[in-house]
């Protein structure tokens, strides 16, 4: 239960920070930004096996939940005799009706030599008001994932490049930061690239440009110009690739949306008679990628790209677990779209 005398990380900072001198027996770890959330699991998982704590065992938390499994598992002995972990995951946010009932009997009767970890998305104000809520915060530390703003990005990626001993310019970070589009998870991945390219040290504008448009994102880049020019071939093929090498769908997903969000803005612009150029420059559409884009929104009536958009939404939610279905096929759905044209 809670110690009201002591002071609980609230963040992943502060539980980086609690990990190195202590383990307690219940965490629980929510929040929007999946990266951030994703590692403050992990350190953890990884502090509690470097405490004995070997065997692990996981359930899915959700509306169809039933408790009994649960109740069974928490209240048996481990199989091997040997601390555990019991981790708990409920990926919409809501358990359910069985499921916030189980919860709650599981925080009644804590199974001995065990760490338990609790991990759920961005939860609403009102569902953070619910028992089952209630009963988690007064188990332990609930560590909070915020959101790394737009205009904290820069900041975010400096501090990820010190970590592994490199630098560069604000203005360059800047570039990084545009380029991966607020996404965390890509831009973890280009900065892991760039300490396997580069020695420690600083990084030039070139180096930066050249690592973070290179091969994988330029292949996703590929994707969406044959998405909007309604090459569904070429889009599938693509689209395969990235699969294959196992590119991470947030950041498939990510400059999808942006360039459907794009072309939404161009088109509007034209139906309205703004100038051309002034509608590149806001979409920062430059070179021969701007007659592409125009003949696209011009092609593409404004409904069709807003259904385009709220499919990136559906895609986004199954990606999550939030959604039933299958994230690649419905990013073939999408592209589909692309192959007619609406008003």
């Amino acid at each position: 239960m809670a110690n009201a005398n002591y002071a609980y990380p609230s963040n992943s900072a502060q539980l980086f920070q609690h990990l190195q001198k202590q383990l307690l027996t219940f965490y629980t770890v929510y929040g929007g930004e999946s990266l951030l959330a994703i590692e403050a699991a992990d350190s953890i998982r990884i502090k509690a096996r470097q405490n004995g704590y070997i065997e692990r065992e996981i359930f899915t938390i959700d509306n169809q939940f039933s408790g009994s499994d649960l109740r069974l598992r928490g209240n048996s002995l481990s199989l091997f005799g040997e601390q555990r972990i019991m981790d708990l995951r409920v990926p919409s946010g809501k358990p359910g009706k069985e499921g916030s009932k189980a919860i709650e009997e599981y925080c009644c009767s804590l199974p001995p030599d065990t760490v338990t970890l609790v991990t759920l998305p961005q939860i609403e104000k009102k569902d953070k008001t619910t028992k089952w809520f209630k009963t988690l915060e007064n188990m332990g530390p609930m560590i909070s994932v915020s959101m790394v703003e737009r205009n904290q990005l820069p900041d975010w990626i400096g501090q990820r490049l010190s970590i592994k001993n490199q630098r560069t310019t604000p203005d360059t970070l800047q570039f990084f930061a545009e380029k991966v589009e607020g996404n965390l998870l890509a831009a973890d991945q280009e900065i892991k690239k760039l300490a396997l390219l580069y020695p420690p040290g600083t990084l030039s504008f070139t180096q930066v440009k050249d690592a973070v448009l290179e091969v994988a994102r330029y292949d996703v880049f590929k994707l969406s110009d044959a998405m909007v020019t309604g090459d569904i071939p070429r889009y599938t093929l693509v689209l395969k690739g990235l699969q294959g090498e196992g590119t991470a769908t947030p950041l498939i997903l990510t400059i999808l949306a942006a360039q459907i969000r794009s072309l939404i803005m161009i088109r509007k612009g034209l139906n309205s008679g703004r100038p051309f150029t002034q509608l590149m420059n806001e979409a920062k559409v430059w070179g021969i990628r701007q007659k592409t884009m125009e003949t696209a929104a011009r092609r593409l009536g404004k409904k069709l790209l807003v259904d385009a958009l709220l499919h990136t939404t559906k895609i986004d939610k199954i990606s999550k677990g939030v959604a039933k279905g299958d994230t690649w096929d419905e990013f073939v759905q999408l592209g589909l779209r692309f192959t007619f044209k609406k008003n």
